[in-house]
Order: structure tokens, then C-alpha cells, then sequence
């Protein structure tokens, strides 16, 4: 009896913890590179307490969700293939760069000074194009999980500096909302998700149940849901970790630092509360995940982030932090 218990808690509670791990490690790499990112990395311009700003936001997504399934339509699967891998290798890259000028900033430039090339740039594009040839070669789960953490911190950091408080709590609101409509009502997302799961993409985790779990022979997820079939691997979307993880790196951003007994600064300390109250959103959604059914994960994560805000912003500051603007 102990056995078969200790193999039942390896099968369907050490993925959780595994998953639970890469949750709020990718979202700690996401504050350390808004740390380093410069504001020039700023995604919608200057004006970061714009509540227009998460509307474009959504709009953005809508578009590419739109295009993604209507060329899956069509069935030009390699097509959506190399967009997305694209996107990835860009988004590497672009992150990583700042990382390397760290170690220098220096430029080759031609002997007339028309045109150069940053050092720093050349690593990081070699990281980033190692990592995408990986994926098309040989998409095991581990590359796949790699290449998702190094693209959810990149993507968090970035919108975390690029949006204020009040703008990504607009975000995280509509966004739940959305979420719950597309797995719920029109589950284009469960469609969405087997699309970019038969050509092995990075937009979801993977976390296998099994030693034996293969990545790269996956059976069609929209067919093991209708055929009731047991699952060998947990899957989760990189928008649930980057979208909490966003509020979690703009509190980190744009609240007031002031040490608190000399330890640790408010920003910091409300921000790794946010986290906290995302990873307890995380424990709740997989309570719901282990009863077998896809499940929208933004309703609960985003809002354990935005509750632990409040509540640790004006227990720590005396207020919520709370600015907004209309500005285009």
C-alpha cells in the first residue's frame, strides 16, 4: 500500500511541485532582467500609467490568436511554426543583449565609422539561434521547458516595465475574463493549445509524469480529452505565468524603495508578496487541473496577484499606488 501510495504521489503531485518550481522561478528571472533592461526596452512608449496602453495590449493578442488559428485553418501548420519560433528566437535575443553589455559595450565598427556591430549582440544571438535550431531538431520537453522559462522572464520583464499598476491590473482583469471565455464558451484555446502542440512549439510547459514521456510523441490533446485517455505529462500556458508575473515585476518597478529595518526595500518586498499570492491562484488552479479537465488558469492566478497586491501594498505603503492616465 505505501508503495502504490508513493507512485501515485510521484505520478500526479510531483509534476505540481515541478511546475509550482518553474512558476515562480521564471517570474524571480523576470524582476532580476527588469533590474538591467533600460527604458528604451519600454513597449508602449513613455507614458507607463496609460490605460489605454492594456487595451493595445489586447488587441495585439486578439490579432494573433486570430491569425494563428485562421492559418491552422488553412493548414499551413509549418507556417505557424516558423512565426512563433521566430518570435522566440527575436524575444531571446533581444533580452539576453542587455545582459552582455553588462561585460561590455564596446562595438566593431568599419574603418570609416559608418556602420558597427555590438559585441554584446553576438552571443546573444548565438544563444538565441542555438536555441531555435534546438527546437526544430530535436523539440524534447527539457529544450521546449528552457527555452519557455527564458521567454516568459523576457516577456515579463518587459511588459512589467512598461506598464504601471493600475494599467496591468486593467490587463489582468480583462485577460481572466477572456481566458475563461476562450476555455469555457468558445475553447478555441484548447484548439489553439493542440495546434502549437503538434508542431512542438515553446508556448506551453511540460511537465512529464513519466520517465518514459516523450514530448515529441505526443498524442493530440483535443483527442485525449475526448477519448477520456489519461494524461502523461502536465501542460501549462507561458500567457499564465507571464500575465500574473507582470504585476508582480511592476510593483517591483514603480512602487517607492525605502528600506524597511534596513533588510530589504517596499518594492521588493510587495512584489515577492504578489508572487506569493499568484503561487497560492497556482495551488488553487491545480486542485482544479488534477480532476482532469482544461482549465482557464488567469481567473485564479491573476487574481491571487491582484488581492495580494492590495492587501500587502497598503500594509507596507498605506496605499495602493494607484496612478492613471488616458494618453494615447
Amino acid at each position: 500500500m505505501e508503495e502504490v501510495t508513493t507512485l501515485a504521489w510521484k505520478k500526479e503531485y510531483s509534476p505540481i511541485v515541478a511546475m509550482g518550481i518553474v512558476f515562480v522561478t521564471s517570474i524571480l528571472l523576470g524582476m532580476a532582467a527588469a533590474a538591467i533592461l533600460p527604458p528604451s526596452y519600454r513597449a508602449f512608449g513613455e507614458d507607463t500609467e496609460s490605460a489605454v496602453n492594456p487595451l493595445i495590449y489586447i488587441g495585439i493578442t486578439l490579432l494573433f490568436t486570430a491569425i494563428i488559428l485562421f492559418i491552422a485553418k488553412m493548414g499551413k501548420a509549418k507556417l505557424i511554426k516558423f512565426i512563433i519560433l521566430g518570435s522566440v528566437g527575436i524575444t531571446i535575443a533581444y533580452v539576453l543583449y542587455p545582459f552582455f553589455t553588462l561585460i561590455t559595450d564596446l562595438w566593431i565598427v568599419t574603418d570609416d565609422g559608418s556602420c558597427g556591430i555590438p559585441i554584446a549582440g553576438i552571443p546573444a544571438l548565438a544563444i538565441a539561434g542555438a536555441l531555435v535550431y534546438a527546437l526544430l531538431k530535436y523539440p524534447e520537453w527539457y529544450i521546449v521547458d528552457a527555452v519557455g522559462i527564458l521567454v516568459s522572464a523576457g516577456a515579463v520583464a518587459i511588459f512589467g516595465i512598461s506598464l504601471g499598476i493600475f494599467p496591468v491590473m486593467l490587463l489582468l482583469s480583462i485577460l481572466a475574463l477572456y481566458d475563461a471565455i476562450a476555455v469555457y464558451k468558445t475553447k478555441h484555446m484548447v484548439a489553439l493549445a493542440d495546434n502549437v502542440m503538434e508542431q512542438r512549439l515553446p508556448v506551453l510547459l511540460v511537465v512529464p509524469k513519466t520517465t518514459k514521456y516523450s514530448f515529441m510523441k505526443q498524442k493530440s490533446l483535443k483527442k485525449q480529452l475526448e477519448d477520456e485517455e489519461e494524461r502523461d505529462a502536465m501542460f501549462m500556458g507561458l500567457g499564465d505565468i507571464v500575465v500574473p508575473g507582470i504585476l508582480v515585476v511592476s510593483a517591483y518597478t514603480f512602487l517607492p524603495k525605502y528600506e524597511i529595518y534596513g533588510l530589504v526595500n517596499s518594492a521588493f518586498l510587495v512584489a515577492l508578496a504578489t508572487l506569493f499570492g499568484g503561487f497560492c491562484g497556482f495551488l488553487l488552479l491545480m486542485y482544479f487541473v488534477l480532476k482532469g479537465k482544461p482549465q482557464a488558469g488567469l481567473p485564479l492566478l491573476n487574481s491571487g496577484v491582484i488581492f495580494a497586491y492590495l492587501i500587502s501594498s497598503y500594509a507596507i505603503l498605506g496605499n495602493f499606488g494607484l496612478k492613471v492616465s488616458m494618453a494615447f
